[in-house]
């Protein structure tokens, strides 16, 4: 680290814990309760990548959402139960199992989204342009470095 600012132990410690991303979770999981939308930050990042592509194995969605395969089955589970998904095996690979959007998962995705956008716009509003760009290629470089 030559050259700059020296990271405290504190900052490096809530950086490796990812205290903005529990904060950010925490805020979007309340403003989902106050709308109504009963999903968990966790399900609807299932459902996002549903919502932009119907017919996905457990699998890809695991790989996706970067959770466990016991973490993606338990999060499918609670989402048939709500009547959201609905798992189908494969007609090819038996093996597989594909999850599908019910017509109620399908139907909530614009109630959801315009939660999301109303959080996004909250939490980015006080970063300038310049500063949201900025910090989207330093995330984007240390990701890419740690790869």
């Amino acid at each position: 680290m030559s050259n700059s600012k020296k990271v405290t132990r504190e900052q490096l410690f809530g950086l490796i814990n990812g205290k903005l991303t529990i904060r950010i979770n925490r805020y979007l999981g309340a403003r989902l309760r106050d709308a109504g939308i009963g999903i968990t930050v966790e399900q609807w990042t299932v459902l996002a990548c549903l919502w932009q592509k119907d017919k996905l194995s457990q699998q890809i969605l695991s790989q996706t959402t970067f959770r466990d395969k016991t973490t993606m089955t338990r999060l499918i589970n609670n989402l048939e139960k709500q009547g959201l998904v609905v798992r189908v095996p494969d007609t090819i690979d038996r093996r597989v199992n594909l999850v599908y959007l019910t017509q109620k998962g399908m139907d909530l995705e614009q109630k959801a989204s315009a939660v999301i956008e109303k959080v996004a716009k909250h939490t980015l509003s006080i970063l300038t342009e310049e500063e949201l760009n900025m910090g989207i290629i330093l995330l984007r470089k240390v990701y890419d470095h740690l790869a």
